[in-house]
């Protein structure tokens, strides 16, 4: 799946964060419309799985952005993590509920049962081992919120055997996964939960984060972004073994 060019409603999602990321160095990876596309793909697969105005769970909400497109794109959005976080304040959406877990328990979550239309993970999954926690464990708890025929989205699950991962890896200070996961991987994890694996890909082989260094009239181009968009699809689709990331799309049963 190549991802489409982006709607307009994403690019005022993701000149937004461009324009915040200057003030907030959680951000920082925004500064670049080349380097915020990365998430243009997402963006699509959520509109393709799940209906407008559903409730979806932004599961490890982290710095806000995923919950900024989810509450600025006709969704129902909660967030959830571990620890306190500020980005509330300029999501600026009355209807939004950021949930604070416990710590002393990374796995459960302080919701329902058959609580959501739909769960994401944005670079969450693989660091539940991280915090005490375990992959198939959470994603049994994320089957139990979920109502049935409700859909988990997975998205910048790293990939095993990634070269920009194995580069890092090989240079002394550069961050790397400290998990990595393949097809099977992916497939065993899913199956354990109880879920129904609707599709997945690897994807991103060209590197994005560090474009946020790019001077500001290229961080800022529209046929910059559009070029690479181009560029990372032709050679991922090429090269899927040794992409950045898999994404995966998953469906709880109707039960």
């Amino acid at each position: 799946m190549t991802p489409a060019a982006p709607t307009q409603s994403d690019v005022e999602v993701l000149r937004h964060l461009q324009r915040l990321a200057p003030e907030k160095p959680n951000l920082v990876y925004f500064g670049s419309l080349a380097g915020s596309h990365q998430y243009v793909r997402l963006y699509e697969l959520v509109r393709k799985h799940v209906r407008p105005g559903a409730t979806v769970l932004d599961w490890g909400a982290g710095n806000g952005h995923f919950s900024f497109f989810l509450a600025h794109s006709g969704y129902d959005a909660t967030g959830y993590s571990l620890f306190p976080q500020e980005f509330p304040e300029w999501l600026n959406d009355p209807a939004y509920e950021l949930v604070v877990g416990d710590s002393s328990d990374p796995v459960g979550l302080p919701f329902a049962d058959k609580s959501f239309d739909a769960v994401t993970s944005v670079g969450v999954l693989e660091h539940v081992r991280e915090t005490g926690g375990d992959e198939t464990a959470s994603l049994r708890e994320i089957y139990r919120v979920l109502r049935p025929g409700g859909i988990f989205i997975a998205y910048h699950f790293p990939n095993r055997y990634s070269w920009i991962d194995v580069l890092a890896r090989a240079l002394p200070g550069e961050y790397h996964h400290t998990y990595r996961y393949t097809r099977d991987d992916i497939e065993r994890l899913v199956k354990g939960a109880n879920l129904e694996l609707v599709e997945t890909r690897t994807y991103a082989l060209l590197p994005r984060n560090p474009l946020y260094r790019l001077p500001k009239r290229l961080a800022n181009s529209e046929r910059l972004a559009r070029g690479y968009d181009a560029a990372d699809g032709a050679l991922g689709g090429l090269l899927r073994g040794v992409c950045t990331n898999h994404y995966f799309v998953a469906r709880r049963g109707s039960d």
